[in-house]
Protein backbone atom coordinates (compact mmCIF):
# COMPACT_ATOMS: atom_id res chain seq x y z
CA UNK A 1 0.00 0.00 0.00
CA UNK A 2 1.40 3.09 -0.96
CA UNK A 3 0.92 5.13 2.56
CA UNK A 4 1.09 8.55 1.41
CA UNK A 5 -2.27 8.58 -1.34
CA UNK A 6 -5.58 9.13 -0.17
CA UNK A 7 -9.09 8.63 -1.86
CA UNK A 8 -11.62 11.25 -0.67
CA UNK A 9 -15.20 10.58 -1.32
CA UNK A 10 -16.75 13.81 -0.90
CA UNK A 11 -21.13 14.14 -0.61
CA UNK A 12 -20.61 17.47 -3.11
CA UNK A 13 -18.17 19.66 -4.85
CA UNK A 14 -16.37 21.66 -2.01
CA UNK A 15 -15.26 24.31 -3.04
CA UNK A 16 -16.89 27.17 -2.87
CA UNK A 17 -16.07 26.62 0.79
CA UNK A 18 -19.57 28.36 2.04
CA UNK A 19 -21.21 26.34 4.37
CA UNK A 20 -20.83 24.32 6.98
CA UNK A 21 -20.03 20.65 5.50
CA UNK A 22 -18.03 21.74 2.69
CA UNK A 23 -15.62 24.27 4.90
CA UNK A 24 -14.67 21.11 6.77
CA UNK A 25 -14.36 18.98 3.70
CA UNK A 26 -12.06 21.75 1.97
CA UNK A 27 -10.01 22.64 4.85
CA UNK A 28 -9.51 19.35 5.26
CA UNK A 29 -8.19 18.65 1.87
CA UNK A 30 -6.28 21.59 2.58
CA UNK A 31 -4.59 20.47 5.30
CA UNK A 32 -3.67 16.94 4.26
CA UNK A 33 -1.96 18.40 0.87
CA UNK A 34 0.11 20.20 3.25
CA UNK A 35 1.00 17.33 5.30
CA UNK A 36 2.38 15.74 1.70
CA UNK A 37 -0.78 13.43 1.19
CA UNK A 38 -1.32 13.13 -2.39
CA UNK A 39 -5.37 13.47 -2.70
CA UNK A 40 -7.42 11.66 -5.03
CA UNK A 41 -10.96 14.01 -4.21
CA UNK A 42 -14.25 12.31 -5.87
CA UNK A 43 -16.96 14.20 -5.80
CA UNK A 44 -20.91 13.80 -6.38
CA UNK A 45 -21.97 17.07 -7.93
CA UNK A 46 -25.18 18.76 -6.62
CA UNK A 47 -26.25 22.16 -7.24
CA UNK A 48 -22.31 22.81 -8.31
CA UNK A 49 -19.68 23.22 -10.95
CA UNK A 50 -16.10 21.65 -11.28
CA UNK A 51 -13.72 23.77 -9.33
CA UNK A 52 -10.82 24.21 -10.31
CA UNK A 53 -9.63 25.96 -6.76
CA UNK A 54 -9.66 21.74 -6.08
CA UNK A 55 -6.41 21.28 -8.35
CA UNK A 56 -3.99 23.23 -6.52
CA UNK A 57 -4.35 20.73 -4.02
CA UNK A 58 -5.19 17.49 -5.41
CA UNK A 59 -3.79 14.82 -7.63
CA UNK A 60 -6.93 14.51 -9.61
CA UNK A 61 -10.62 15.45 -9.30
CA UNK A 62 -13.31 13.37 -10.42
CA UNK A 63 -16.55 14.29 -10.47
CA UNK A 64 -20.30 12.02 -10.36
CA UNK A 65 -23.32 13.40 -10.88
CA UNK A 66 -26.04 12.67 -7.93
CA UNK A 67 -28.91 10.96 -9.47
CA UNK A 68 -31.99 12.31 -7.67
CA UNK A 69 -35.71 11.79 -8.52
CA UNK A 70 -38.31 9.31 -6.99
CA UNK A 71 -37.01 6.16 -8.01
CA UNK A 72 -34.21 6.85 -5.26
CA UNK A 73 -36.84 8.20 -2.68
CA UNK A 74 -38.45 4.99 -2.67
CA UNK A 75 -35.34 2.83 -2.51
CA UNK A 76 -34.98 0.70 1.27
CA UNK A 77 -31.21 3.05 1.76
CA UNK A 78 -31.59 6.67 2.71
CA UNK A 79 -32.34 8.89 -0.25
CA UNK A 80 -28.87 10.61 0.42
CA UNK A 81 -27.48 7.42 0.13
CA UNK A 82 -28.98 5.83 -2.58
CA UNK A 83 -28.82 8.87 -4.90
CA UNK A 84 -24.71 8.83 -4.48
CA UNK A 85 -24.10 5.90 -6.95
CA UNK A 86 -21.58 5.80 -9.03
CA UNK A 87 -19.64 2.47 -11.04
CA UNK A 88 -17.44 4.95 -12.20
CA UNK A 89 -16.61 6.12 -9.18
CA UNK A 90 -16.81 2.20 -8.02
CA UNK A 91 -14.22 1.38 -11.04
CA UNK A 92 -11.92 3.81 -10.01
CA UNK A 93 -11.47 3.25 -6.66
CA UNK A 94 -10.58 -0.60 -7.55
CA UNK A 95 -7.49 0.54 -9.63
CA UNK A 96 -5.38 0.59 -6.55
CA UNK A 97 -5.67 -0.36 -2.67
CA UNK A 98 -4.96 3.41 -1.28
CA UNK A 99 -7.17 4.34 1.83
CA UNK A 100 -10.37 5.98 1.67
CA UNK A 101 -11.81 8.72 3.06
CA UNK A 102 -15.76 8.90 2.67
CA UNK A 103 -16.91 11.99 3.75
CA UNK A 104 -20.53 11.68 5.64
CA UNK A 105 -22.77 8.85 5.78
CA UNK A 106 -24.54 10.18 2.60
CA UNK A 107 -21.15 8.24 0.60
CA UNK A 108 -20.95 5.28 2.39
CA UNK A 109 -22.68 3.22 -0.60
CA UNK A 110 -18.85 2.81 -0.76
CA UNK A 111 -18.07 1.13 2.43
CA UNK A 112 -21.11 -1.64 1.70
CA UNK A 113 -19.50 -2.14 -1.37
CA UNK A 114 -15.63 -2.57 -0.72
CA UNK A 115 -15.79 -3.33 3.14
CA UNK A 116 -14.44 -6.83 4.39
CA UNK A 117 -11.53 -6.58 1.43
CA UNK A 118 -9.10 -5.63 3.85
CA UNK A 119 -8.16 -2.20 2.93
CA UNK A 120 -8.91 1.08 4.93
CA UNK A 121 -12.07 2.94 4.44
CA UNK A 122 -12.39 6.08 6.90
CA UNK A 123 -15.47 8.04 7.50
CA UNK A 124 -15.89 11.49 8.66
CA UNK A 125 -19.64 11.47 9.87
CA UNK A 126 -20.66 15.02 10.02
CA UNK A 127 -23.93 14.40 11.78
CA UNK A 128 -25.62 12.06 13.86
CA UNK A 129 -27.93 11.76 10.64
CA UNK A 130 -31.44 10.79 11.80
CA UNK A 131 -30.82 13.23 14.53
CA UNK A 132 -30.66 15.72 11.97
CA UNK A 133 -33.88 14.92 10.01
CA UNK A 134 -35.83 14.73 12.83
CA UNK A 135 -34.78 17.82 14.05
CA UNK A 136 -35.86 19.03 10.34
CA UNK A 137 -39.17 17.57 10.03
CA UNK A 138 -39.72 19.17 13.79
CA UNK A 139 -39.26 22.97 12.23
CA UNK A 140 -40.66 22.11 9.10
CA UNK A 141 -44.52 23.51 8.09
CA UNK A 142 -45.09 21.89 4.64
CA UNK A 143 -46.59 18.36 5.56
CA UNK A 144 -45.17 16.80 2.95
CA UNK A 145 -42.06 17.74 3.38
CA UNK A 146 -42.10 16.87 7.38
CA UNK A 147 -43.48 13.44 6.05
CA UNK A 148 -39.84 13.43 3.77
CA UNK A 149 -37.95 13.86 6.32
CA UNK A 150 -39.50 11.85 9.24
CA UNK A 151 -39.28 8.76 6.81
CA UNK A 152 -35.56 9.36 5.68
CA UNK A 153 -34.57 9.52 9.46
CA UNK A 154 -35.96 6.27 9.69
CA UNK A 155 -33.94 4.43 6.81
CA UNK A 156 -30.69 6.43 7.80
CA UNK A 157 -31.30 5.11 11.63
CA UNK A 158 -32.05 1.46 10.16
CA UNK A 159 -28.73 2.24 7.93
CA UNK A 160 -26.12 3.50 10.28
CA UNK A 161 -24.80 0.41 11.39
CA UNK A 162 -23.18 0.35 8.24
CA UNK A 163 -20.33 2.18 9.95
CA UNK A 164 -19.47 -0.84 11.87
CA UNK A 165 -17.56 -1.55 8.80
CA UNK A 166 -15.18 1.75 8.97
CA UNK A 167 -11.75 0.64 9.80
CA UNK A 168 -12.22 4.04 11.99
CA UNK A 169 -15.21 6.53 12.36
CA UNK A 170 -14.10 10.22 12.71
CA UNK A 171 -16.85 11.99 14.34
CA UNK A 172 -17.00 16.02 14.59
CA UNK A 173 -18.38 16.29 18.54
CA UNK A 174 -17.82 14.39 21.76
CA UNK A 175 -21.02 13.50 21.79
CA UNK A 176 -21.29 11.64 18.13
CA UNK A 177 -18.48 10.16 19.05
CA UNK A 178 -20.27 8.51 22.33
CA UNK A 179 -23.26 7.82 20.09
CA UNK A 180 -21.29 5.49 17.71
CA UNK A 181 -19.75 3.49 20.35
CA UNK A 182 -22.72 2.69 21.76
CA UNK A 183 -24.15 1.55 18.17
CA UNK A 184 -21.41 -0.99 18.15
CA UNK A 185 -18.52 0.77 15.79
CA UNK A 186 -15.51 0.00 17.18
CA UNK A 187 -12.77 2.78 16.40
CA UNK A 188 -14.23 6.27 16.75
CA UNK A 189 -11.93 9.16 17.30
CA UNK A 190 -12.85 12.83 17.45
CA UNK A 191 -11.65 14.90 15.16
CA UNK A 192 -12.76 18.56 15.48
CA UNK A 193 -14.19 20.38 12.36
CA UNK A 194 -11.46 21.95 9.64
CA UNK A 195 -11.88 25.60 9.28
CA UNK A 196 -8.93 27.04 7.55
CA UNK A 197 -8.12 29.22 10.86
CA UNK A 198 -4.28 29.13 12.06
CA UNK A 199 -4.34 31.65 14.64
CA UNK A 200 -6.57 33.81 17.03
CA UNK A 201 -6.69 36.93 14.99
CA UNK A 202 -9.22 38.83 17.57
CA UNK A 203 -9.10 42.30 18.18
CA UNK A 204 -8.21 43.92 21.32
CA UNK A 205 -10.56 46.61 22.12
CA UNK A 206 -14.39 47.15 21.77
CA UNK A 207 -16.82 47.13 19.47
CA UNK A 208 -20.64 49.02 19.47
CA UNK A 209 -22.98 46.12 18.33
CA UNK A 210 -24.07 42.65 18.29
CA UNK A 211 -23.31 40.37 15.11
CA UNK A 212 -25.84 36.46 14.93
CA UNK A 213 -24.36 35.35 11.73
CA UNK A 214 -25.39 32.27 9.75
CA UNK A 215 -27.25 31.35 6.46
CA UNK A 216 -30.09 32.90 6.89
CA UNK A 217 -32.86 31.38 4.76
CA UNK A 218 -32.05 28.31 6.58
CA UNK A 219 -34.90 27.10 9.23
CA UNK A 220 -32.59 26.75 11.95
CA UNK A 221 -31.07 29.96 11.50
CA UNK A 222 -34.69 31.56 10.89
CA UNK A 223 -35.83 30.31 14.87
CA UNK A 224 -32.93 31.98 16.24
CA UNK A 225 -33.42 35.31 14.59
CA UNK A 226 -36.76 35.23 15.27
CA UNK A 227 -35.99 34.19 18.88
CA UNK A 228 -33.20 36.90 19.40
CA UNK A 229 -35.55 39.96 17.99
CA UNK A 230 -38.63 38.82 20.15
CA UNK A 231 -37.02 38.21 23.09
CA UNK A 232 -33.49 40.02 23.72
CA UNK A 233 -33.13 43.03 21.05
CA UNK A 234 -36.78 44.19 21.55
CA UNK A 235 -35.86 44.47 25.45
CA UNK A 236 -31.99 46.19 24.42
CA UNK A 237 -30.45 49.28 23.66
CA UNK A 238 -27.83 48.07 22.12
CA UNK A 239 -27.50 47.71 18.24
CA UNK A 240 -27.88 44.09 16.80
CA UNK A 241 -26.71 42.97 13.21
CA UNK A 242 -28.02 40.43 11.27
CA UNK A 243 -25.52 39.00 8.28
CA UNK A 244 -25.97 36.46 5.92
CA UNK A 245 -27.46 34.70 3.10
CA UNK A 246 -30.87 34.98 1.29
CA UNK A 247 -32.74 36.39 4.05
CA UNK A 248 -35.81 34.63 4.87
CA UNK A 249 -38.98 37.30 3.95
CA UNK A 250 -40.44 36.84 7.70
CA UNK A 251 -37.05 37.96 8.80
CA UNK A 252 -37.00 41.31 6.11
CA UNK A 253 -40.12 41.85 8.04
CA UNK A 254 -39.23 41.25 11.29
CA UNK A 255 -36.37 43.22 11.08
CA UNK A 256 -37.91 46.70 9.70
CA UNK A 257 -39.71 46.92 13.08
CA UNK A 258 -36.98 47.08 15.36
CA UNK A 259 -35.16 50.48 15.15
CA UNK A 260 -32.08 49.07 16.85
CA UNK A 261 -31.99 46.11 14.37
CA UNK A 262 -29.88 46.33 10.96
CA UNK A 263 -29.81 43.26 8.75
CA UNK A 264 -27.13 42.91 5.81
CA UNK A 265 -28.14 40.72 3.22
CA UNK A 266 -25.83 38.50 1.07
CA UNK A 267 -22.59 40.33 2.06
CA UNK A 268 -19.69 39.24 0.42
CA UNK A 269 -16.30 37.44 2.28
CA UNK A 270 -14.63 40.98 3.29
CA UNK A 271 -17.87 42.32 4.21
CA UNK A 272 -18.37 39.46 6.45
CA UNK A 273 -15.12 39.18 7.71
CA UNK A 274 -15.34 43.09 8.54
CA UNK A 275 -18.97 42.47 11.02
CA UNK A 276 -17.17 39.46 12.45
CA UNK A 277 -14.09 41.73 13.18
CA UNK A 278 -15.99 44.77 14.42
CA UNK A 279 -18.26 43.15 16.37
CA UNK A 280 -18.12 43.14 20.40
CA UNK A 281 -20.65 40.22 20.79
CA UNK A 282 -21.26 37.48 18.54
CA UNK A 283 -24.46 35.75 19.44
CA UNK A 284 -24.77 31.94 18.41
CA UNK A 285 -28.40 30.59 19.48
CA UNK A 286 -29.54 27.54 18.02
CA UNK A 287 -32.16 24.86 18.74
CA UNK A 288 -30.05 22.07 17.34
CA UNK A 289 -27.50 20.03 18.65
CA UNK A 290 -25.93 18.60 15.43
CA UNK A 291 -22.53 18.47 14.25
CA UNK A 292 -20.07 21.46 15.05
CA UNK A 293 -21.30 25.34 13.82
CA UNK A 294 -18.67 26.25 12.33
CA UNK A 295 -19.79 29.81 12.72
CA UNK A 296 -18.58 29.33 16.39
CA UNK A 297 -15.29 28.86 14.88
CA UNK A 298 -15.17 31.51 13.15
CA UNK A 299 -16.71 33.83 15.57
CA UNK A 300 -13.63 32.25 18.49
CA UNK A 301 -10.93 32.98 15.73
CA UNK A 302 -11.76 36.34 14.22
CA UNK A 303 -14.18 38.03 17.04
CA UNK A 304 -14.30 38.92 20.42
CA UNK A 305 -16.72 37.93 23.02
CA UNK A 306 -19.07 35.08 22.28
CA UNK A 307 -22.36 34.21 24.18
CA UNK A 308 -23.52 30.83 23.33
CA UNK A 309 -26.54 28.92 24.15
CA UNK A 310 -25.49 25.41 25.73
CA UNK A 311 -27.09 23.47 22.75
CA UNK A 312 -24.08 25.96 20.57
CA UNK A 313 -21.35 23.92 22.43
CA UNK A 314 -23.00 20.54 23.02
CA UNK A 315 -20.21 17.91 22.70
CA UNK A 316 -17.48 20.68 21.36
CA UNK A 317 -15.03 21.03 24.15
CA UNK A 318 -15.39 25.42 23.60
CA UNK A 319 -18.19 26.02 26.05
CA UNK A 320 -14.88 27.61 28.33
CA UNK A 321 -14.42 30.37 25.42
CA UNK A 322 -18.10 31.31 25.65
CA UNK A 323 -20.01 33.28 28.36
CA UNK A 324 -23.20 30.57 28.03
CA UNK A 325 -26.58 31.30 28.92
CA UNK A 326 -29.95 29.53 27.56
CA UNK A 327 -33.00 31.55 28.93
CA UNK A 328 -33.31 35.08 27.69
CA UNK A 329 -33.11 37.36 30.68
CA UNK A 330 -29.78 35.18 30.89
CA UNK A 331 -28.81 36.38 28.10
CA UNK A 332 -29.55 39.66 28.10
CA UNK A 333 -27.85 39.98 31.08
CA UNK A 334 -24.70 38.76 29.97
CA UNK A 335 -24.48 41.08 27.05
CA UNK A 336 -25.44 43.63 29.43
CA UNK A 337 -22.15 42.97 31.36
CA UNK A 338 -19.86 42.25 27.91
CA UNK A 339 -21.09 45.49 26.32
CA UNK A 340 -19.55 47.72 29.26
CA UNK A 341 -15.46 45.75 29.28
CA UNK A 342 -13.08 45.84 26.50
CA UNK A 343 -11.92 42.85 24.84
CA UNK A 344 -8.14 42.74 26.53
CA UNK A 345 -5.12 40.76 26.04
CA UNK A 346 -5.83 38.41 28.75
CA UNK A 347 -8.72 37.35 27.34
CA UNK A 348 -7.10 37.14 23.53
CA UNK A 349 -4.53 34.72 25.38
CA UNK A 350 -7.05 32.62 27.49
CA UNK A 351 -8.98 32.16 24.32
CA UNK A 352 -5.62 31.05 21.97
CA UNK A 353 -5.05 29.18 24.96
CA UNK A 354 -8.42 26.95 24.90
CA UNK A 355 -8.66 26.40 21.11
CA UNK A 356 -5.09 25.45 20.85
CA UNK A 357 -6.12 22.24 23.08
CA UNK A 358 -8.83 21.82 21.39
CA UNK A 359 -8.14 21.85 17.53
CA UNK A 360 -6.64 18.92 16.10
CA UNK A 361 -6.86 20.34 12.27
CA UNK A 362 -3.47 20.75 11.64
CA UNK A 363 -2.56 16.66 12.47
CA UNK A 364 -5.23 16.09 10.34
CA UNK A 365 -3.27 12.85 8.53
CA UNK A 366 -2.50 11.19 11.86
CA UNK A 367 -5.80 10.19 11.95
CA UNK A 368 -5.88 8.26 8.86
CA UNK A 369 -2.43 7.32 8.17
Amino acid sequence: MNSDHLHIVSFNVPWPADYGGVIDVYYRIVALAKAGIHIHLHCYAYGRTPAKELEQWCDEVCYYPRETGLRHQLQSRPYIVASRCSKALLQRLRQDDYPILLEGLHCCLTLEQLAGQGRPIYVRSHNVEHDYYRSLAKAEKQIWKRLFYLVEAQKLQRYEPVLRNATKVLAISSSDAAHFRAIGCKNVELLPPSHGHTEVTSAIGKGDYILYHGNLSVGENIRATLFILDNIASHSPYQFIFAGKDPDPSLVTAVSKSPNVRLVSNPDETVMHRLIEQAHIHLLITDQATGVKLKLMNALYEGRYCVANSTMVQGTQLSDACTIADTPDTLITAIDQLMGKDFTEAELLRRRQILNDVDSTQNISSFIF
